[in-house]
């Protein structure tokens, strides 16, 4: 028995769309292995920080313009990310 001319036409829209959503798919998928592999360009963690006398560094953070290290003293040491030099020390309270 023949198929109806409309039910022929939906079937090959619907087998269309499968192939165009499994070709986004992937193509998003590949994207973003892409994009997660590239470094940030900026952001990297300096080779070398100097920090004061007597004390351990716990964390790090960056931005573009500076980095901070969290202390064991409960001390954040502000560094410009340019000249590795200190610039602010933020002491936190509990």
């Amino acid at each position: 028995m023949a198929e109806p001319a409309n039910l022929k036409f939906l079937r090959r829209l619907v087998t269309t769309l499968t192939a165009v959503m499994i070709g986004g798919l992937l193509i998003l998928i590949a994207l973003i292995v892409i994009r997660v592999q590239q470094p940030s360009p900026g952001l990297a963690i300096p080779d070398q920080i100097t920090l004061p006398d007597g004390t351990t560094a716990q964390s790090f953070t960056a931005s573009t313009d500076w980095y901070a290290v969290v202390t064991t003293g409960n001390q954040i040491l502000i560094f410009d990310r340019v000249t590795n030099e200190l610039m602010q020390t933020v002491d936190i309270v509990q």
